[in-house]
């Protein structure tokens, strides 16, 4: 007897839920989710790491027109985020005036819906920034 799979949001909760990355040994360098070999030097020598949950805005771009399934939702800001440890981060801004946001803002993770499985009805939560005060 087979066993049903576990709805998606489980098998990502270590990236959603604790902003898990690797770490080359060789270079030291941090990226987010996992990698089998360092994009900055080729070394596959790797570890597992929890990164920084603070970090300030690379790059960002407000969404004045939603994808289908979010009409009632904008506009929202989506943003690189540069880590404090040196990893780079793609998430939501809030709690802040898209007309507020700049490069350069220090943000920090905080935990937010991020949406619901239609079929299950589940909602799921992940990490999303806002600007420190």
């Amino acid at each position: 007897m087979s066993s049903p799979r576990s709805p998606r949001i489980w098998q990502l909760k270590d990236i959603r839920y604790r902003l898990l990355g690797v770490e080359c040994n060789k270079c030291n360098k941090r990226f987010l989710g996992k990698r089998l070999v360092c994009p900055s030097c080729g070394s596959r020598d790797l570890k597992i790491v929890e990164l920084s949950r603070t970090g300030k805005i690379y790059s960002y771009t407000v969404v004045h027109t939603p994808p289908r399934g979010r009409e009632n939702y904008g506009p929202y800001i989506i943003a690189i985020i540069e880590l404090d440890d040196g990893a780079r981060a793609t998430g939501e801004v809030v709690d802040v005036d898209p007309s507020e946001v700049e490069i350069g803002m220090k943000v920090e993770m905080v935990f937010r819906r991020i949406g619901e499985e239609d079929r299950a009805g589940i909602i799921y939560y992940g990490y999303k920034f806002r600007p420190i005060l």
